[in-house]
């Protein structure tokens, strides 16, 4: 090719490859003409509503169009975590990840997707820590005297989930592992219905996230053992940590935001900057504070290596306990 022949190409080969980009960034620009789908894999009430809700207000206000939390609850979340990662890979679909999604890859045998690989990491939004509540018909004050009277009961007392597979469920696996008790797993459809009957008396402990269950702790009508963190909860000052009672226990819950694997960078660098700047927003801290949650941020990098981290620690529980889920 003749130099003004090759200049002539590349000119016009460069002037293409920007009019094939230019609707690309175009719809980045000016993303989103149309509320967002945000899917959260348990019903209304629980940890992962409440932070989906909470986030979502402020992305309606940020992002200038309504973002609608949609519950679908199912298979601890697979249900919805599956019809994410079929959506379209527009932006308008979004899904609230969370310890079960690091959980299911190993406890589940034959999901039709894998979660690393589908779903794109875009904010970690925020981490609490589980509680360890029960009904206060339980005799037990402290973590000591519920292990000594699980031990005296085996078989009789019931532990709600919101699921198999949460880390609520998976937070009393590891409790049953490691203080020596065998607690009757009873899973429901969501955190509220789980923490319904513990009020009712029809189980008699979850390991509950923070924001299922403090108000009611507050109110006296639960009482909280423990935290599953390893420092005790600013939420909960006076509470102590499981690992006081039971050493090297300790379980966090965690909060983000992912999109199918395909959207677009420049949508996923928006979503991920205002979840930042809601997560740096003083009145957005303070209410993540109140029901017992510190906030995260960060990269999509640094999300996406939370979840690697967290599917490989429950990856080696999920084996120890040789749990099952299909």
């Amino acid at each position: 090719m003749q130099p003004l022949h090759r200049r002539r190409f590349l000119h016009l080969a460069t002037g293409a490859a920007a009019l094939a980009g230019a609707p690309r960034f175009a719809r980045a620009e000016s993303y989103p003409t149309r509320p967002l789908r945000w899917i959260v894999g348990f019903a209304p009430g629980g940890g992962n509503d409440i932070v989906a809700r909470l986030m979502g207000q402020w992305l309606s206000e940020r992002l200038g169009q309504p973002v609608v939390v949609e519950n679908r609850p199912g298979a601890a979340t697979n249900v919805a975590a599956a019809m994410v990662a079929r959506a379209p890979a527009d932006g308008y679909t979004v899904f609230l990840v969370s310890p079960p999604n690091a959980i299911n890859a190993t406890l589940y045998g034959k999901l039709t997707f894998n979660f690393i690989r589908d779903i794109a990491p875009i904010a970690a939004i925020v981490t609490t820590p589980n509680v360890m509540v029960v009904n206060p018909s339980v005799p037990a004050q402290t973590v000591a005297e519920f292990i000594a009277y699980a031990k005296a009961n085996p078989g009789k007392v019931n532990m709600g989930s919101p699921g198999v597979g949460t880390s609520v469920h998976l937070s009393g696996e590891l409790f049953n592992m490691m203080a020596g008790v065998k607690m009757v797993h009873v899973p429901y459809r969501g955190a509220s219905l789980a923490v319904t009957d513990l009020l009712g008396g029809q189980v008699q402990v979850v390991f509950g996230t923070m924001p299922s269950v403090i108000e009611h702790v507050k109110a006296g009508k639960l009482r909280a053992l423990a935290v599953t963190t390893a420092k005790r909860s600013a939420a909960l000052p006076t509470v102590p940590t499981v690992g006081e009672s039971v050493p090297g226990y300790e379980v966090s819950g965690w909060f983000g935001m992912g999109a199918p694997a395909a959207t677009p960078g420049e949508i996923v660098a928006r979503l991920n900057k205002e979840i930042n700047a809601g997560l740096a927003d003083p009145a957005m801290k303070a209410k993540f504070a109140e029901m017992g949650g510190t906030a995260l941020g960060g990269s999509p990098a640094d999300f996406g290596k939370l979840i690697a981290d967290e599917t490989e620690k429950w990856g080696k529980v999920v084996h120890a306990a040789d749990l099952k889920a299909d």
